[in-house]
């Protein structure tokens, strides 16, 4: 199975693409997609929508992880993640790619084994699981791995069958 973690947001997105076969992970591609802070709101979500599209294209994988959106302090940031958001779904959609969505505590019980584990472990763990030689940068490269990580665990469980989003 060919798993593409997503790590939502408008400024950068976060993405890992794994193959996940008899319990082992393989590292196919990650990286970022970026959009300048100045570049006008709805043009940073086209370009979000593009790349994502190119993504999937190239990599072809059979389903989506993506982060469950909580809210936070600021009213605005969460209303941009959640169109950002809002975008990469309608890229998953129109590829015919199913997506599941898992909370940051079911990243961390997956990836770590304890769900209150602090981010650094998350990504220590991750690293150690894919065998990378350094944490993936930025941080949202190596949060949308541990996505993937987590459908990868979850995927033949109750678990990855609720996640599924609907």
């Amino acid at each position: 199975m060919r798993i593409l973690g997503i790590d939502p947001g408008y400024a950068i997105v976060g993405y890992g693409v794994l193959d996940y076969q008899n319990n082992h992970f393989s590292v196919v591609e990650y990286g970022a997609i970026t959009t300048p802070a100045g570049m006008d709101f709805n043009r940073r979500l086209e370009l979000i929508y593009d790349e994502m599209n190119v993504i999937i294209g190239r990599t072809k994988p059979d389903a989506m992880s993506i982060e469950k959106l909580f809210y936070n302090t600021n009213a605005k940031t969460v209303i941009d993640v959640a169109q950002a958001r809002g975008v990469i779904m309608l890229s998953a959609q129109k590829n015919s790619l199913e997506a599941f969505e898992y909370t940051p505590l079911q990243v961390k019980q997956s990836v770590v084994g304890y769900g209150r584990a602090e981010k650094k472990q998350v990504q220590e763990m991750t690293k150690l699981i894919l065998k990378l030689t350094k944490v993936p940068k930025p941080d949202d490269t190596a949060d949308a791995l541990a996505l993937a990580i987590c459908h990868g665990h979850s995927s033949g469980s109750l678990m990855g069958k609720l996640a599924k989003y609907k």
